[in-house]
């Protein structure tokens, strides 16, 4: 029985990771439809928290203040790269001269192979990230030309939620029903608290590359701030690749090493005070994931869904590890997915009327419920 369950389990995930690969069309903008939902009503349910002078903004101004929030912020993005893609392009081919000289006076790197390259391509090879700008460019390609579709799921998604409860509640036990919400609340909280401590990180490191690029006279320093803020939302590759790629234009822009090694050095040390020393202390054991499986976890959903999925690789694992740690048959994996195995579930946290502690898991009890009178009062007591 345990091998036939085992070969179930297993061709379920199978075919899991199939049609998120076949499907990626039709599941990816979904997915970025709700995770753009999901912020829209976190960045509502902060306005709403404001008060002034005994009063609070109701939830529709709050909703609408947010998606106004939201559009201004991918406004102002679009036009501060849209006013800088000409320059860049312009200084481009100069960049690639004082590049290929730059490497041809180092004597482990053959300079023919530089001959017939373009800077992008240039760039790219020397860091050893084959085609990653190119799916870069991919990815946000195919999330713009899908930009209908997400706005039409958004708008359906906001009609819905007012019926998620009631669907809860349908869905799930009446004696259950608290539980179910408790694990929601959790998925949310941690989620936000991610996202919270993330942003402010990433503002950080991009703020202070920045101000240290300027300093330097980096050229487009702007732009390699801005970079550097989305990257640090992927985990490890990201830091790496906006720590290496500044570096690199630095290499290009200048006539010596000097700059380089400045700008490498300055860069690494500020993502790894804020990615190694300030981060974990504001995240805390609150998420104690290993980095091991995050790495791995980064791999296997840039592979699906490329760099949407690494962005949102992280949240994904969260929620698993939640769901997993509430069930006594699928607390082991939990435990496997954590960085020291302690796992932050309630001492006696209860589904049903049954006690995890005593071994009883909410799948167990909803398919054999106990309605004895005496196990339900000592439960409740």
């Amino acid at each position: 029985m345990k091998i036939l369950n085992f070969t179930a389990s297993a061709l379920f995930v199978v075919l899991v990771f199939y049609l998120l690969i076949v499907g990626e069309a039709l599941l990816l903008p979904l997915v970025i439809a709700i995770a753009l939902w999901y912020l829209i009503n976190t960045l509502a349910n902060a306005f709403s928290q404001i008060e002034i002078a005994d009063f609070r903004f109701p939830m529709p101004i709050c909703l609408i203040a947010s998606v106004l929030t939201f559009l201004f912020l991918i406004w102002a993005l679009i036009n501060f790269l849209s006013g800088r893609v000409e320059s860049v392009l312009e200084v481009a081919p100069e960049y690639q001269t004082n590049l290929i000289n730059r490497l041809e006076n180092l004597p482990f790197i053959d300079a023919a192979s530089f001959e017939n390259m373009n800077f992008m391509q240039l760039v790219t090879d020397w860091i050893d990230i084959p085609s990653y700008a190119t799916s870069v460019a991919a990815s946000f390609a195919g999330v713009l030309a899908n930009g209908g579709l997400i706005i039409i799921y958004i708008g359906f998604l906001f009609l819905e939620q007012k019926h998620f409860d009631s669907k809860l509640e349908a869905l799930v036990a009446k004696s259950k029903i608290d539980d179910a919400r408790e694990i929601i609340e959790r998925i949310r909280n941690d989620i936000q608290k991610y996202i919270g401590i993330k942003m402010f990180t990433s503002v950080l490191t991009g703020t202070l590359s920045y101000i240290f690029m300027r300093i330097l006279d980096v050229d487009f320093a702007g732009v390699w701030g801005l970079l550097i803020f989305l990257l640090n939302f992927i985990p490890t590759v990201g830091s790496i690749v906006a720590t290496i790629f500044p570096a690199m234009i630095a290499l290009a822009q200048s006539d010596g090493y000097t700059l380089f090694l400045l700008v490498l050095l300055g860069i690494g040390a500020i993502q790894i005070g804020i990615g190694n020393v300030l981060e974990p202390r504001l995240m805390g054991s609150r998420f104690n994931l290993s980095p091991l499986v995050i790495l791995l976890n980064l791999a296997l959903w840039g592979y699906i869904w490329g760099v949407p999925g690494m962005f949102l690789c992280v949240p994904f694992l969260i929620i698993i590890a939640i769901v997993l740690s509430y069930f006594p048959q699928t607390r082991p994996i939990a435990i496997f997915l954590s960085s020291d195995g302690k796992l932050v579930v309630p001492k006696q946290q209860a589904f049903g009327n049954f006690n995890l502690a005593q071994g009883a898991g909410l799948l167990e009890s909803r398919s054999d419920p106990d309605t004895s009178p005496s196990r339900a009062d000592a439960a409740e007591k």
